[in-house]
């Protein structure tokens, strides 16, 4: 018998960290390591980028696309991915975003993907104006 759908979870809270496309990745390290800091578990957070991929991602992926998936499927660590592949990764209580480049485009279809992934908090870091634009249009 299927179960009955869960309650929609109440939208999770936005926090914008302002950072240039090139010191977006810095400041979404920063938020991470505050996270963990203050308690939150690293299989809590999903980090999310929309410009050059994150050097642990690259890593990882170097030994293939199995291994770096059954990393987010354990759910053990902070997980990092790129936008062309956030939607293949789950929810978690807490998304960030560095918008550390890529196309308006990416933005706009990856900020409101990672609010729908954020089970409390979303933390976006990048330029305020072009994050505004798009999270007005998309959230």
């Amino acid at each position: 018998m299927p179960s009955a759908a869960a309650p929609a979870p109440a939208s999770p809270q936005l926090q914008l960290i302002p950072a240039s496309a090139d010191g977006a990745l810095d400041a979404a390290e920063e938020a991470v390591d505050l996270l963990l800091e203050s308690g939150r578990a690293p299989g809590d957070v999903l980090v999310v980028t929309t410009g050059e991929q994150h050097p642990w991602a690259t890593h990882e992926l170097s030994f293939g696309e199995a291994s770096y998936w059954a990393q987010h499927d354990a759910g053990d660590d902070v997980f990092y991915v790129h936008a062309d592949a956030a939607g293949r990764a789950a929810t978690r209580p807490v998304v960030v975003v560095a918008v550390n480049g890529g196309s308006d485009a990416v933005a706009a279809t990856v900020l409101p993907l990672a609010h729908s992934r954020a089970g409390a908090l979303l933390i976006v870091c990048g330029d305020p104006q072009q994050i505004n634009a798009v999270l007005g249009a998309g959230v």
